[in-house]
């Protein structure tokens, strides 16, 4: 019977015409039967013709023999309509919410019937494919600012250690008249200095708060026009400190959708970085897919070192370079950020050639004219 459903193909009914479809079956099966039991009863008739009483129990018996046909048929055309529709998608929905109560979306959902239980099993498995990136992604986020938060506290104790030695030194020696005013003025310096690193620290913590709350809006812009404003920002960072820059477009489509704003703060942000460690020229790589925006940034300088490679994305990690930049040690950071709110990343390596090379990824929507 199974063999017969799926030659049918079944499978691509929808509920309603399998019900249809199995009723039908199910109807001409029991009208057969009923006709044998009309055979079977007259036959039975002719043979006690003689008796007497045969007719009073003939067609009692007949009635009740079609009835329990009739009840047979439709608990048969049930169960096979639950066993070949429904036990399967339900099963599978059943287990697949058991996992997803339990936290586990390490799963998947598959059901291969073009009815509307296999489309419903399709639309669950799209949710716990959101369900698992979104916590993923929460998961992402909660340990990153773990991570952070952990650097904030490490990077406070110097500070704080600092201030809280030059308040005691002063509340010993002031009281007692043992302190020069030159020294005096030395210590209250060098806590006007450590003051002003706490401020620049919270700071930095709010300014990374603002960036994960910030929306992102895209919007249709020309290639060469992104392109162009992208230059231009190079051509003023670049050239503030004597390095020269050239740039290679790979480009699918004549229109991008993309967050500009967004895109430039990343730009800026690692094109100052590679400027900064350029020997004398950067080279800036345009992409642009199916899918994807990419922008790729090289140095020819001497590369990150193995612990700049682990580190560099981190808050507050400058490594060996002892110029402070204007975001405080969260320059990488802040683009990988703002890149991730774009659907896409940040990614930092050494270039074949020589030289660091950091590419921003944004997930873009393209306009093909």
């Amino acid at each position: 019977m199974a063999q017969i459903v799926n030659g049918l193909r079944l499978k691509r009914m929808s509920l309603l015409q399998s019900f249809i479809f199995l009723c039908c079956l199910t109807l001409v099966g029991i009208l057969g039967i009923i006709v044998l039991e009309f055979q079977a009863a007259e036959s039975l008739r002719q043979r006690y013709a003689g008796h007497a009483g045969v007719n009073g129990w003939i067609l009692p018996s007949l009635i009740a023999l079609v009835l329990l046909t009739v009840a047979a048929g439709i608990v048969l055309m049930a169960s096979l309509f639950y066993r070949w529709k429904l036990r399967t998608p339900l099963d599978i929905l059943m287990k697949a919410s058991e996992k997803i109560s339990s936290n586990d979306l390490g799963f998947r959902i598959s059901y291969d019937n073009e009815d509307e239980l296999g489309e419903l099993c399709r639309v669950f498995e799209i949710m716990r494919g959101q369900l698992e990136t979104n916590y993923k992604t929460l998961w992402r986020s909660v340990e990153e600012r773990k991570q952070l938060n952990a650097i904030f506290a490490h990077d406070l104790r110097t500070p704080l250690s600092v201030l809280k030695g030059n308040f005691e030194f002063l509340n010993t020696y002031v009281p007692q008249r043992k302190i020069s005013e030159e020294k005096l003025l030395d210590v209250l310096q060098t806590m006007s200095v450590h003051v002003d690193r706490l401020e620049k620290y919270m700071e930095a913590m709010s300014s990374i708060q603002k960036l994960e709350d910030m929306p992102v809006r895209t919007q249709e812009i020309e290639s060469d026009r992104l392109f162009a404003l992208l230059n231009e920002s190079a051509r003023q960072i670049v050239g503030q400190r004597g390095k020269t820059f050239k740039t290679t477009v790979t480009a699918d489509a004549a229109s991008i959708a993309v967050d500009v704003h967004l895109a430039l703060q990343v730009f800026e942000n690692i094109t100052a970085n590679a400027s900064r460690f350029a020997s004398g020229h950067v080279r800036i790589d345009y992409g642009v897919d199916e899918e994807d925006l990419t922008i790729t940034v090289t140095d020819d300088g001497t590369g990150f070192s193995e612990a700049a490679l682990q580190k560099a994305m981190l808050p507050f990690y400058r490594g060996e370079v002892s110029e402070a930049s204007e975001h405080h040690g969260l320059g990488l950071y802040i683009c990988k950020v703002l890149c991730e709110k774009h659907g896409g990343d940040l990614q930092i390596r050494n270039a074949p050639g020589g030289g660091g090379q950091v590419a921003a990824r944004f997930s873009a929507g393209l306009i093909n004219r």
